[in-house]
C-alpha cells in the first residue's frame, strides 16, 4: 500500500509588518532663504528708485506740472509767487487723437508766444493768461470794455460780466478790433493795465498751449480749485 506524502494546503502568507514611515522632506537651510529674501528686497528697492524718476518725468510731461506765478498780470485772481498745478492731460489726449486742443472760454492757460521777442523778452518764456475769445470770433476792446461777437451772440457780449471768473482790472491800453483765426485764441491777463497779452501781440496759436490752471496749492490759505 503506497502513501502519497502530499503536504497539507497552506493559505497565502500575510505579512503583518508595520508600513514604513514617510520620509520627511529635506529642510532648507534657513540662512539661504534669508539671503534670497535680502536680495529680493535690494532688487525691489533699486527698481523703485529707477522707476520713480521715469514716472515723475512722464507725469510732468503729459499729465500735470507745478508752476510759480511770476509777476502781477493775473491779479487779483493770482498773485506773484503763487504755486499752481497745471493740468496737461486734455492737451495730451488732443495730441494723441490728432486734434487741436481748444480750452474753454474763461480758462486760465499756460502757453508760449514767439512774438515776445518783438517786446525784448525771451520767446520761450511761458505766460499765464485767461481765454477770452475762441477761433472764429470777433473781439473788440474799447474804453477798457471787452466785447466778443459770434454766431450765438451777433450783437456781442461782455465776458468780463457774464463769466464767473471774478473781478478783473479792466483798464486796457488802446483799442482792439480783431477776428480770431482758426486754431488760435485771444487771451488777456486779469490785470489788463499791467499785462502783455493778445491786446498787444494778437491771438496766440492754440498748439502752444501747455495746459490749463487746475489748482492753486500755495499759499495754503488761498488754496483753490479752478
Amino acid at each position: 500500500m503506497m502513501q502519497n506524502n502530499v503536504p497539507p494546503e497552506q493559505g497565502p502568507v500575510v505579512s503583518h509588518a508595520a508600513p514604513a514611515a514617510p520620509t520627511p522632506p529635506p529642510k532648507r537651510p534657513i540662512h539661504r532663504r534669508r539671503k534670497n529674501e535680502g536680495w529680493n528686497n535690494v532688487i525691489s528697492t533699486i527698481s523703485v528708485l529707477l522707476l520713480a524718476p521715469i514716472i515723475a518725468v512722464f507725469l510732468t510731461a503729459f499729465v500735470f506740472q507745478s508752476y510759480q506765478v511770476d509777476g502781477p498780470s493775473m491779479q487779483a485772481t493770482l498773485h506773484n509767487n503763487d504755486r499752481l498745478i497745471v493740468w496737461k492731460l486734455s492737451k495730451t489726449w488732443a495730441r494723441i487723437t490728432g486734434q487741436t486742443y481748444i480750452p474753454n472760454r474763461g480758462d486760465v492757460v499756460i502757453f508760449t508766444e514767439q512774438a515776445l521777442s518783438n517786446y525784448g523778452q525771451d520767446p520761450t518764456k511761458q505766460l499765464i493768461k485767461r481765454v477770452i475769445a475762441l477761433p472764429g470770433e470777433r473781439v473788440t476792446i474799447k474804453d477798457g470794455i471787452v466785447t466778443v461777437f459770434n454766431k450765438d451772440n451777433p450783437e456781442g457780449f461782455q465776458p468780463d460780466k457774464t463769466l464767473p471768473y471774478g473781478n478783473v482790472i479792466t483798464e486796457s491800453p488802446g483799442d482792439v478790433d480783431t477776428i480770431v483765426p482758426q486754431n488760435e485764441l485771444f487771451v488777456l491777463g486779469d490785470n489788463r493795465a499791467n499785462s502783455l497779452d493778445s491786446s498787444e501781440f494778437g491771438p496766440v496759436f492754440a498748439g502752444n498751449v501747455v495746459g490749463k490752471l487746475a489748482l492753486r496749492i500755495l499759499p495754503l490759505g488761498d488754496a483753490k480749485l479752478f
